[in-house]
């Protein structure tokens, strides 16, 4: 009997020990999601890859379904350095901007990146950088700091701009052919140059608050944006400037252009958009809701615009002829309602 009984325990163990050893497979884990509806993020790009948006934390994160789903691109390692732009050239090169001189490259579209400067100690933070016709780099930043890189963003050194002062740069803006240029900063600061970035002059200030960005339109006025709703345009290339009319007294960060280079959109704080239809003499507000800070527009293929935000991605769908419009968080099923 006892025989009996030790032979059906050994079987129990044996049976149980080939049961835990077992190959089984795994239960299939959801995937996580990248909560780019509250996150601060500083820029919104598209590239080769799809859409690009950067900020917090130095994360910097890519769409390839205008704006449905996300990933985090590779990055070497983490710096927890905010980013403040992405940019990406024709020649398909794409470099991230953030805190602490912090500058990465990227060839694929913003996929993955690689270091190329960083300042742990006095590294003041840089907001913009363009590619020259010469192929030459600029990156602009704050107390007036310029990097240039002749290696098409591989390495960088300091560069010096005859007349600049110590004021921050905000932006670094060129024409559809690349012949002209401007640099937008603090206190109205404005540099231009007529020969794709070769020289800069610096233009008489009209302004004396901070200027964050320019763009020039297809007809050839530029437009620039800053402080308290102040926008100003220019029909000669930059020399001279005249105020815009603007229905609110609210800063904007970032502007869209329409698919023919007229219609000029605005974005800035407490979510709002500003649409100009007369080569920036005027801007009427069409939509503010909330109290995120709009820091980047991307148009999609179905009208709609994706919005960055310190708050997070938002989608809206401005309203045509007697369509109400209609807004909702990225990634959401956007709700019918009044704009």
């Amino acid at each position: 009997m006892r025989t009996r009984v030790g032979v059906a325990v050994t079987a129990i163990v044996a049976a149980a020990g080939l049961y835990a050893f077992s190959p089984r497979s795994m239960p299939q884990f959801e995937q996580t999601r990248i909560p780019v509806d509250t996150m601060q993020l500083n820029s919104l790009a598209r590239s080769s890859a799809g859409l690009v948006a950067a900020g917090e934390l130095g994360q910097i994160l890519v769409s390839r379904d205008d704006g449905m789903s996300w990933q985090a691109a590779h990055l070497p390692q983490s710096r927890q350095a905010p980013i403040t732009r992405t940019v990406f050239a024709a020649n398909g090169t794409g470099l991230a901007l953030g805190h602490e001189g912090w500058i990465l490259r990227s060839t694929d579209g913003g996929l993955s990146w690689e270091e190329s400067a960083f300042e742990k100690s006095n590294g003041e933070p840089l907001m913009s950088a363009a590619r020259l016709p010469s192929g030459e780099w600029l990156a602009v930043g704050a107390f007036g700091r310029v990097l240039h890189s002749l290696d098409d963003g591989r390495s960088w050194q300091p560069h010096v701009i005859p007349g600049l002062s110590d004021w921050h740069l905000n932006s670094i803006n060129g024409s559809a052919d690349g012949r002209q240029w401007l640099i937008t900063g603090e206190a109205g600061s404005v540099l231009r140059s007529d020969d794709g970035g070769a020289s800069w002059a610096v233009v008489p200030p009209f302004y004396k608050g901070s200027i964050y960005g320019a763009v020039q339109l297809a007809s050839g006025t530029w437009v620039a944006y800053g402080m308290r709703g102040k926008v100003h345009y220019s029909d000669d290339g930059g020399r001279s400037w005249q105020a815009s009319s603007v229905q609110a007294p609210i800063s904007t960060y970032a502007h869209s252009l329409g698919d023919d280079g007229r219609l000029l959109l605005l974005a800035g704080q407490g979510g709002i958009l500003l649409a100009s239809h007369d080569q920036g003499r005027s801007f009427q507000v069409i939509r503010k809701e909330g109290r995120a800070s709009l820091t980047g527009i991307n148009r999609l293929g179905d009208g709609s615009l994706l919005l960055s935000s310190d708050g997070g991605l938002q989608r809206y769908k401005p309203a045509t002829h007697s369509a109400a419009a209609t807004q909702g968080r990225a990634g959401v099923p956007t709700p019918t309602g009044a704009s």
